[in-house]
């Protein structure tokens, strides 16, 4: 018996205020998501469902899958109710268990505690189970999540393995990255689509381009990497027939306008490198170029960008120049929209226009805001982009102050 057959709690993690894209994102794949609690959304499947999860999520940092929940309200009933567990029809004989931990409004709150209690208790388990004295763990990583959130445990199996944020395709890191599921969020939050201009003049490494390239292509972001269940003993193969899915979804026949620049060459650079590695240098123009010359002879385009930033890239004082003029740039374009994040509170102010709405997001753990600047659209979509505006996915979001950034 395997806890890999059948029917599965199946759990995808999204950072502080993301959520409400992935439960969309689930959505579109055919799923019921339910609840968006610290960034934890479920929703049933089986073992394909969560290699589905796992390639096609753009948004989730993890997938796990919901080994057992129950309350605790001491270390003693802690330990008592994870023994309890069938921790052999999850991990095998040879099996390396890892427990990491988080607690959120529990009596239980030492983390280096639940981690150690949970790990004893599945360990004692596990040999129990298999009549050997100890644990051997000299074959796959098996690394469970112990959460106690309002006194509720709930034990759960990372099948991701590296965060799903780690597309494959950025291994040259320029200065102050944006995640790829942040940038692939802010995308899906902002009223892009592959019919419209896209920009970022700050384009860094390229990670925003990137993911607007795979976004419109249709391009599974975890098509070309591996994760943590393609190396679990009992799970049955799945992967393969996902991947062969994904590949048949791809669109490359839309002709795109994504455009990335930056004053820096190196990081111009790494970009190429970049886009390149994700297959979708042909479909992005990248250039060196600064802000400060930015145009365009197409309206109604949109601009996502990740501006620099914080005393390690720039001082205020820069900042406050560099936040002017992007402002003076933008206001020339003819009815663009732009979604800017930056952690620096005086953006609007330096700008020179106050938001349309601004959301409070984490590049990892930096809280930042991302403000929404709309133009009008284009006259053929005016009236459905009005109601997506009217009724747009902020209005149900969640934003957890304890979860700051990807899980």
């Amino acid at each position: 018996m395997s806890i890999f057959d059948g029917q599965l709690c199946i759990q995808a993690a999204a950072a502080s205020g993301t959520e409400a894209v992935l439960k969309r994102e689930l959505a579109s794949l055919g799923y019921s998501p339910r609840g968006a609690e610290y960034g934890r959304i479920c929703f049933e499947g089986t073992m394909r469902d969560v290699a589905r999860a796992n390639v096609f999520c753009r948004t989730a940092g993890r997938v796990r899958i919901v080994v057992a929940e129950f309350e605790a309200h001491t270390f003693d009933e802690l330990f008592e109710r994870t023994r309890e567990i069938r921790w052999q029809d999850v991990v095998p004989r040879d099996g390396a268990l890892v427990v990491t931990a988080k607690s959120i409004k529990s009596k239980l709150f030492s983390l280096s505690d639940i981690q150690s209690i949970v790990k004893k208790a599945a360990a004692t388990a596990l040999c129990e189970a298999y009549s050997v004295p100890r644990l051997a763990e000299t074959g796959a990583t098996y690394s469970v999540e112990a959460a106690v959130v309002n006194d509720k445990v709930t034990l759960a199996l990372d099948t991701s393995g590296a965060g799903l944020h780690k597309r494959g395709y950025r291994v040259y890191l320029g200065e102050a990255p944006i995640r790829e599921t942040l940038a692939a969020s802010i995308i899906m939050l902002s009223v892009w689509n592959r019919d419209r201009a896209f920009a970022d003049p700050f384009c860094g490494s390229g990670t925003l381009p990137i993911e607007a390239a795979l976004i419109a292509t249709d391009t599974a972001p975890g098509l070309n990497r591996s994760f943590a269940f393609e190396e679990f003993a009992n799970a049955p193969e799945v992967v393969s027939s996902v991947r062969e899915e994904a590949r048949a979804l791809i669109n490359r026949s839309a002709k795109l306008r994504i455009r990335g620049s930056d004053v820096n060459p190196a990081a111009v650079k790494l970009a190429m490198k970049h886009a390149e590695r994700a297959g979708v240098a042909d479909m992005i123009h990248l250039q060196v170029a600064d802000m400060r010359t930015f145009s365009s002879r197409y309206a109604h385009g949109v601009v996502v960008t990740n501006p620099p930033y914080g005393e390690r890239l720039m001082n205020e004082d820069e900042l406050k120049v560099l936040y002017r003029d992007f402002g003076e740039t933008f206001s020339r374009l003819d009815e663009w929209s732009a979604y800017v994040i930056t952690s620096y509170r005086a953006f609007e102010k330096y700008f020179g226009r106050r938001a349309d709405k601004v959301r409070r997001l984490y590049n990892s753990e930096l809280e930042c805001n991302l403000y929404t600047f709309l133009g009008a659209p284009p006259a053929k979509t005016r009236a459905p982009y009005a109601e997506q505006d009217k009724n747009e996915v902020f209005a149900d979001a969640v934003t957890c102050a304890d979860d700051k950034g990807e899980i």
